[in-house]
């Protein structure tokens, strides 16, 4: 494989997942880890990617505000506008982070009378600049990686509140192994928040659907809906409809 592919590759892994590993690459693309932290070099240097130790990060998740760099903004826009419709008034709601969260936090009808909780500072800041609901930031480390607060403390206050829906995004999702993600603690903070919530939301672009990460969420049972930017009788959702709600 050419260096421009590889780096290609690597560009469009980081859009879907916000996150790559140089280990997980090497293994993908069959070249050593060096070839992998040289491309990873380069790609920062031209400011496409964000270099972190053993990996590197999307720039459109760390600069979300930045609308230009969002990675599928039209897909998570269409996303959001479904999801929103999950969303009633005098409903608790629990929010992850995340671009497409963000896009949700940005329509939120300024009229609607929740509650709502959430990891994110930044859906914290544009929910109470856009709304009139009560807004609760869970707060604790911030994790660098995702903008969102992790560790015990997060997972002390989730278990303390019960919530009518939780509204997560998702770094892979397939019918065989459910939610899965590459991040330790953030697997842990989503297993709360699915654990305080009567319902959960996925909300994923198409690109995500049948893909898989080392660490496991939650099955596919344990999601009340499905939100995507495909048409719920699209044939790739197939397996999905016979398990969850897709929106």
């Amino acid at each position: 494989m050419l260096k421009e592919e590889r780096q290609a590759f690597i560009v469009h892994q980081l859009n879907l997942h916000n996150k790559v590993l140089s280990s997980d690459l090497s293994i993908q693309l069959n070249v050593s880890e060096d070839t992998i932290r040289r491309d990873l070099n380069e790609l920062a240097e031209n400011g496409q990617v964000l270099k972190v130790y053993g990996g590197a990060l999307s720039k459109s998740f760390q600069y979300p505000f930045q609308e230009n760099n969002i990675y599928a903004r039209d897909a998570k826009k269409q996303i959001a506008t479904k999801a929103v419709n999950l969303i009633q008034n005098g409903m608790t709601v629990l929010a992850g982070g995340g671009t497409t969260l963000l896009e949700l936090a940005r329509i939120i009808p300024e009229s609607l009378q929740c509650t709502f909780f959430t990891i994110s500072p930044l859906v914290a800041l544009e929910l109470a600049e856009r709304t009139h609901a009560d807004v609760i930031l869970i707060g604790g480390k911030l994790s660098r990686n995702t903008n969102t607060s992790i560790g015990s403390q997060v997972i002390n206050q989730l278990s303390e509140i019960r919530v009518d829906l939780c509204l997560l995004g998702t770094n892979s999702l397939s019918v065989e192994d459910g939610v899965t993600d590459s991040d330790w603690e953030v697997v842990q903070i989503k297993k709360a928040m699915i654990r305080c919530s009567t319902k959960t939301a996925i909300l994923s672009i198409a690109e995500k659907l049948n893909s898989v990460q080392k660490m496991k969420v939650c099955s596919l049972n344990a999601i009340s809906y499905l939100v995507t930017d495909l048409d719920p009788k699209h044939i790739s959702l197939s397996g999905f409809n016979k398990v969850v709600e897709v929106v």
